[in-house]
């Protein structure tokens, strides 16, 4: 039988443990799974949200309009068992179970910067896969070119979408080559736990250089399309939001800067800091817009 001269005291902190864990996963996540290394390259030490200030701040307006709704709200959805309609340009259409679509992807942990459209961000540790990953089981048709995500609408327990603030069901799109990209993911974690129903649960996209609204949440449809898709925020505004919503500094939304944001835990008195061209990725993901004029394909 094994014997081991170590002893409690040689355990290491939790506490050193466990920033050492973030260390290490902000410096090399994802560089296995992605090949070449992009998703590692994306990411520095960056020290993420606490669990709270993550789960007590954000939008899902099925939920309600205030940032503290869906924490309030959400706990009512029930997301197992989960089914998720696979259809469009795709070799196996079908409704699946979530756990038959995706259990046996492996995952990883990501932390990525969040950066919100209203000019608010956060650094997030999520657990997922690569979207790519996904896509290629179903089988992408060779006529695709966009991706079209459609969020749950479940009138019983989400209260918001009894009132007409947007046009149900929420929907969001990316272009086939951002939804391959090794940055975009489907997270089905946060901190190593399961996804807070708040949060998106049980499943929900996160593309880093994009503003948040486009991380679609809680998602039941994925269409693979031969055409670009109207989202609900360009149906509900189409002055105020675009079809790629990249993360840029130099285009302000039309009601406030977006040269600078607040980041949250960071003090009600806090500094705003310098956004950056693409949230930060601008290295991995800006070669996927060359020769688009980012002012007007915002």
């Amino acid at each position: 039988m094994f014997k081991s001269d170590l002893t409690r005291a040689d355990v290491t902190p939790k506490g050193i443990w466990m920033n050492r864990r973030k260390l290490i996963a902000a410096m090399g996540a994802g560089s296995v799974a992605s090949g070449l290394g992009v998703a590692a390259r994306a990411q520095e030490a960056l020290e993420p949200n606490t669990w709270e200030e993550i789960t007590t701040y954000n939008n899902f307006y099925e939920f309600g309009l205030g940032k503290e709704d869906p924490a309030k709200h959400a706990g009512a959805m029930v997301t197992e068992p989960w089914t998720v309609a696979v259809d469009g340009l795709v070799d196996n259409p079908g409704e699946y179970d979530l756990a038959d679509l995706i259990g046996d992807i492996p995952t990883e942990e990501r932390i990525y910067r969040f950066r919100c459209v209203e000019a608010w961000s956060m650094v997030i540790p999520w657990n997922g896969f690569e979207l790519n990953k996904l896509l290629t089981k179903v089988g992408v048709q060779s006529g695709a070119t966009h991706v079209l995500f459609e969020t749950a609408v479940l009138p019983e327990v989400m209260p918001g979408v009894n009132v007409p603030i947007l046009d149900w069901p929420y929907t969001e799109g990316l272009r086939l080559d951002e939804a391959m990209h090794p940055l975009t993911m489907m997270a089905t974690g946060l901190y190593g736990e399961p996804l807070p129903n708040q949060n998106g649960a049980p499943m929900r996209l996160v593309v880093p250089w994009k503003y948040g609204f486009k991380s679609i949440k809680s998602i039941v449809r994925i269409s693979l399309t031969d055409e670009e898709p109207l989202n609900t925020w360009q149906q509900s505004a189409p002055k105020e939001y675009g079809f790629y919503a990249n993360v840029n500094p130099d285009v302000d939304h039309p009601r406030w800067s977006q040269a600078s944001e607040r980041v949250i835990g960071s003090g009600l008195f806090a500094k705003r800091v310098d956004t950056l061209p693409f949230n930060g990725y601008a290295e991995q993901v800006a070669s996927l817009y060359e020769g688009m004029d980012l002012s007007v394909k915002f």
